[in-house]
């Protein structure tokens, strides 16, 4: 058996759905093969043995039980794991991780096995689940994580990915993704994403995950997974002629320069001083800054900023992917508004549906550039699409969403009398 059908076969264990592929990779690398025949003793009651057995092909019986037909729960397939007191009760073939490794098995991160929670770049660690059962998988939004007064519909997104790409072996990447934003999730109390798989194939592979809050489902992702290969190749889009994000400025910079400028209203002016700026995990610069505010109309197809994750990031595409997930629902939607700004006037956004498509590798932590437009608004509902260059000009990802787009109702204050 070849490595990569070893690194395959060990992202299906449930045990692992919490390693970062490097470890798997790492284990992929020191397994060991060994058979057994019907009847023989993997390991007896009270041996050591020599690590961790995954079961490769064939099934296994834990000894020491009485009853004569081996209940359900007493025998050991194709995934299964144990560490004493086993028989074969087939021809048998495990892959064993010698006791010198098993420390790949208590990662610190899911994303990075050598990695401090202190070092992470501060996206990766809003990514960051906690495995509590197969499939199952725990997200907190952390204290300084970007928020709207709810769960920002980012996070959502790239949490549920991560726990789906977590139940994929690591030779399968993301390279569809389709998400519903169901209701408004509470960022004071952690999210539950349970990972349904579809489907389990050479190739490909599907997942559907869904995040519930107090036993409700508020947030659907549906992805699809896919394993590297050869194939046809072309691209009809052109990354349009922008400054380089080397000379343009960070929204820090811009905030500071829009706090002085004379052509912006006073009150306006006066609302960004006073209103508090909170950390963004991801670098944004905007390739077209100017002096429109949400007070006056912009044309639809204005947005364009380049963006990249604040840090270093682990070396997994999978998290990339996660992150440029989580990073695609920056002020996405609000670009369907911009045409029916005026002054008085309130404007409600809320993302109904979300789609991205992964055309080539990304690395999240260096220069991206998200071009977006709206082509269209009716019923209540605008459409955004989007897509993502490298400073290449390759096109990365192409997306779409979709959302409410409403003048926003001003509350009903009835006359009542004074006695």
């Amino acid at each position: 058996m070849n490595t990569e059908s070893v690194t395959e076969f060990l992202g299906g264990v449930p045990l692992l759905q919490r390693l970062p592929s490097s470890s798997i990779k790492k284990i992929a690398d020191v397994v060991k093969v060994k058979h057994f025949d019907s009847g023989e003793y993997v390991i007896r009651k009270g041996e050591s043995g020599d690590g961790v057995y995954f079961v490769w092909e064939g099934e296994a019986e834990v000894s020491g039980h009485s009853e004569e037909e081996i209940s359900p729960e007493f025998l050991l397939k194709r995934y299964d794991y144990f560490g004493n007191d086993v028989i074969a009760s087939s021809k048998l073939t495990c892959l064993v991780l010698p006791p010198d490794y098993c420390a790949l098995l208590r990662p610190k991160s899911i994303w990075n096995a050598d990695e401090r929670q202190e070092t992470r770049a501060s996206v990766e660690s809003i990514l960051h689940l906690d495995p509590i059962e197969v499939n199952l998988f725990q997200g907190i939004t952390l204290p300084d994580a970007p928020k709207f007064g709810k769960v920002f519909g980012g996070q959502f997104i790239g949490q549920a990915l991560a726990a789906a790409s977590k139940t994929v072996d690591c030779l399968k990447i993301v390279h569809h993704l389709q998400a519903y934003f169901l209701l408004v999730g509470d960022y004071d109390i952690p999210i539950i994403y349970e990972v349904h798989r579809l489907r389990d194939g050479k190739s490909f592979a599907s997942r559907r995950v869904d995040a519930v809050q107090k036993g409700t489902v508020i947030f659907t992702l549906l992805a699809s997974f896919q394993k590297e290969e050869k194939g046809f190749e072309h691209q009809e889009a052109a990354m349009p002629l922008v400054s380089a994000p080397d000379t343009l400025l960070s929204m820090e910079e811009l905030r500071e320069k829009r706090i002085i400028d004379p052509r912006l209203p006073r009150t306006y002016r006066n609302k960004v001083a006073m209103t508090k700026m909170d950390p963004w995990p991801i670098e944004i610069k905007f390739c077209d800054p100017n002096t429109s505010t949400n007070q006056t109309k912009s044309p639809a197809k204005s947005l364009r900023y380049w963006f990249r994750a604040k840090g270093k990031l682990s070396d997994d595409q999978a998290l990339h992917r996660c992150v440029v997930a989580y990073a695609s629902d920056l002020m996405f939607i609000e670009v369907c508004s911009n045409p029916h700004r005026k002054r008085g006037r309130k404007i409600s956004v809320l993302s109904l549906n979300h789609t991205m498509w992964f055309h080539r590798p990304v690395k999240a932590d260096d220069w991206l550039l998200f071009v977006m437009e709206s082509p269209s608004a009716y019923n209540g509902r605008g459409v955004v699409a989007g897509r993502m260059f490298n400073l290449n000009g390759e096109l990365l990802v192409s997306l779409a969403q979709e959302g409410l787009l409403r003048e926003a109702r001003t509350p009903h204050t009835e006359i009542r009398a004074k006695y």
